[in-house]
């Protein structure tokens, strides 16, 4: 399997080896929206209206991820890019993905900064295999926080583009986050399963993703 992002999402089950991309960042340019609008609409479109509509919503700037909306729900929507997906990803410095996600209040408490905070590595130069250094670093000194119970995010856009299949954004799904455990233990990637599991090297954090039927704008998938 391999697990590519926003995409979501972000993922693609596939037996074959993706084609090799950029080992390098791409210039900053390309990773930023050049209407903030944009980007706003594109983040709410990760959940249903009647969450996205009182979310906070984070835009990609030069310097990180910065407000421009203030929420009142405590969720939080954002487009990620590229590097939200598995270090070794061969799409990790893909300027194209868009993954539109809205986390709910304990992910966006316990698992949205473990991304915020590798987009900072990534804005300040840093090579995969720095970061995955990084990475290593950061669980060795349990400086990785576990996600709070009941994590979760919506990735329910149609307007994402997750990797370079045709249809650009796999399937609307929820993403659930759990301390490490076993795939198994869910019942992910078994035959029939909904379940899938992702690898977004996010240790000590394990995530499944769970298909569902429609889109955040109510049509079906």
């Amino acid at each position: 399997m391999t697990a590519l992002l926003l995409g979501s999402t972000p993922v693609v089950i596939s037996a074959e080896t993706p084609p090799a991309r950029s080992v390098h960042m791409a210039p900053l340019a390309q990773y930023l929206s050049p209407n903030k609008a944009d980007e706003i609409n594109l983040a709410r479109s990760a959940a249903p209206r009647g969450i996205s509509q009182d979310a906070e919503i984070l835009i990609l700037g030069p310097n990180g991820y910065e407000t421009a909306v203030k929420g009142k729900n405590g969720f939080v929507c954002l487009v990620e890019r590229a590097w939200a997906a598995a270090v070794d990803s061969t799409d990790f410095w893909n300027p194209q993905i868009r993954g539109p996600d809205c986390y709910n209040p304990a992910a966006a408490r316990s698992v949205l900064p473990s991304y915020l905070k590798r987009t900072g590595w990534v804005l300040s130069g840093l090579s995969q295999a720095e970061i995955s250094e990084r990475i290593r670093a950061a669980i060795a000194a349990q400086q990785m926080p576990l996600p709070e119970i009941g994590s979760m995010s919506y990735m329910l856009s149609r307007e994402g583009y997750l990797s370079e299949d045709p249809r650009h954004h796999w399937h609307p799904h929820l993403m659930f986050f759990v301390p490490q455990t076993l795939a198994a233990e869910w019942g992910a990637d078994v035959k029939d399963s909904p379940v899938r599991w992702a690898d977004f090297s996010r240790a000590p954090v394990t995530v499944f993703l769970v298909p569902v039927g429609r889109w955040s704008d109510g049509t079906p998938d």
